[in-house]
């Protein structure tokens, strides 16, 4: 079959109105759907991860942080492949190729999460996998650049990275229902803790039989769960019991800090602790779910969207070496425009796979702890609605200032997250407004998001070419987003309890990426007005 079309002229009115409009739609309709599983697959592990402790996987908290920073750094090695294959491989087979090789990572998670067994460097080989829907970004884009003419490019883009977007929402949406869902395999059993109960079980339960239950663990095991007591904390027992034995420090611990220790182990072996203390306990809440399904339910639309993709795709003739695509790099705007998809696209993307972790691990040992996957896919859902409702907006005010509205978006909220000590919090009091605050940051990104991909085609005008290119190389380095966003605020949070340090490096990044964008694209006589 035919892969490469005779010729390509979207600017000739004549030519789109009789063949170009039809074959651009078509396009742009068949990779959207694409690429609306690649990024659902791309933050698959983001959602699995978080349910893994409580279906017996011994992974510390820094571990599943990994599980969902390591997408993160695939995706932005494998977009910078992806910003170079397109002129040599045409979308076509880019298209087609990408999308079936995204059932590697579907059927090897599906499977591992059915074996509590399943070793970690495991895990992480699949999650790094999941790499390949991201990386999808930086070639779908491109394509879709290249396809329709400068005046529908940024309602093009806008609606493909929007809608595709919303994968991330999908993915967070879909696993909570699919969960109770039977596609292959054998349920598993789910175990939650409640926070609120586990403080009864101790309040109602001797000293006696705590230390006993507690001497009977392994030391290492005892010392695992001691490390979720604040350090202050300990050092003040141990001090006062002039002890160095965990069993009599941890029954001597307040009993707030004692329930929190044993709220915040690996859900099944705190199920056994308060069993052991009070078998009637109610602070112990067992499911069943296929969690399986949350990776195996893609199969089928992977299969099908490869196939339309090889038979109704064809590719544009514009070829190009590697070396000939690697001029874009000699141009100052690549760097200046690879800064501000960082604040835009690398902010949406982080928060997008660091959010569920966030809740649990900064809001989850309160009483009433919230489930994040109740509130995890609103934020991408809000970004992705409003990168395609910007995209026109886009078309009509330009997107420079848009931007720059962004980065102020952006800059607001991280001073209140850090300011109101929304991401160090004492109470669930604050949780409504640090999810607030969040999804006001997914909005603005939205916003930017559509304003950069309206701006690239048009600051570099003179070699749409080379606009295509910078599309793909701006996209690689955001979506190294997940990586950074998740490995800093998991390490932010392991070792103070807290994320602020992390936002504080937010505050100065935005602010240096706003001012780049308002003098070189937004203020009155800018170098490139767009």
């Amino acid at each position: 079959m035919k892969t490469w079309l005779d010729k390509w002229e979207p600017e000739d009115e004549k030519f789109w109105n009789e063949a170009g409009s039809k074959i651009a739609w078509k396009t742009l309709t068949i990779t959207t759907l694409s690429l609306i599983l690649s990024f659902a697959s791309w933050f698959m592990m983001s959602v699995i991860a978080v349910k893994l402790p409580g279906l017996g996987f011994p992974f510390s908290k820094d571990q599943l942080f990994w599980l969902v920073a390591i997408p993160g750094l695939a995706a932005g090695i494998l977009r910078i492949i992806h910003t170079f294959i397109l002129p040599i491989f045409g979308t076509r087979h880019v298209v087609t190729l990408a999308t079936f090789i995204k059932l590697i990572p579907v059927i090897g998670i599906g499977f591992a999460v059915m074996d509590v067994n399943t070793p970690f460097w495991i895990f992480a080989v699949l999650a790094f996998t999941c790499g390949f829907g991201g990386g999808d970004f930086s070639s779908y884009m491109p394509s879709t650049s290249l396809f329709f003419p400068k005046r529908l490019k940024g309602t093009a883009l806008g609606i493909q990275a929007g809608i595709g977007n919303f994968g991330v929402s999908l993915a967070q949406f879909i696993t909570p229902l699919i969960l109770s869902v039977s596609i292959y395999g054998a349920a598993s059993v789910f175990t939650s803790i409640d926070a609120k109960e586990t403080l009864a079980v101790f309040k109602n339960s001797s000293i006696e039989k705590q230390k006993e239950v507690f001497a009977a663990l392994d030391t290492e095991v005892q010392t695992k769960i001691l490390s979720n007591v604040k350090k202050p904390i300990l050092d003040s027992v141990a001090a006062v019991t002039n002890s160095t034995d965990n069993a009599v420090i941890f029954s001597s611990l307040p009993l707030k800090a004692k329930s929190k220790a044993i709220a915040n182990a690996n859900p099944k072996l705190a199920e056994k602790i308060l069993n052991n203390i009070s078998p009637e306990n109610a602070a112990v809440k067992n499911k069943e779910v296929y969690i399986q399904s949350a990776a195996f339910w893609y199969i089928p639309f992977l299969l099908i969207l490869s196939v339309i993709s090889w038979f109704y795709l064809k590719s544009i003739p514009m070829k190009a070496s590697i070396k000939e695509q690697l001029d874009i790099f000699s141009n100052k705007h690549t760097w200046y425009c690879t800064i501000t998809y960082v604040m835009t696209f690398g902010t949406f993307a982080g928060l997008s796979a660091a959010f569920p972790l966030m809740i649990k691990f900064l809001y989850g040992d309160f009483p009433d702890a919230p489930d994040p996957l109740v509130y995890a896919f609103y934020g991408p859902l809000i970004g992705s609605a409003s990168r395609i409702v910007f995209g026109f907006v886009a078309d009509k005010v330009g997107g420079a200032i848009l931007t720059t509205i962004t980065g102020l978006g952006i800059l607001a909220g991280a001073i209140l997250l850090v300011t109101q000590g929304l991401v160090a919090p004492t109470s669930m009091e604050q949780f409504p407004i640090f999810v607030g605050v969040i999804l006001a940051m997914f909005l603005f990104t939205g916003i930017g998001n559509a304003g950069t991909f309206r701006q690239y085609p048009i600051i570099f005008a003179e070699n749409q070419r080379q606009a295509a290119g910078v599309i793909g190389w701006t996209a690689a380095i955001a979506a190294f987003g997940p990586f950074i966003f998740s490995k800093l605020i998991g390490n932010n949070i392991t070792a103070n309890g807290g994320a602020n340090q992390f936002f504080i490096g937010l505050i100065l990044f935005t602010t240096l990426a706003t001012a780049i964008n308002w003098w070189f694209y937004n203020r009155t006589g800018c170098e490139k007005p767009s």
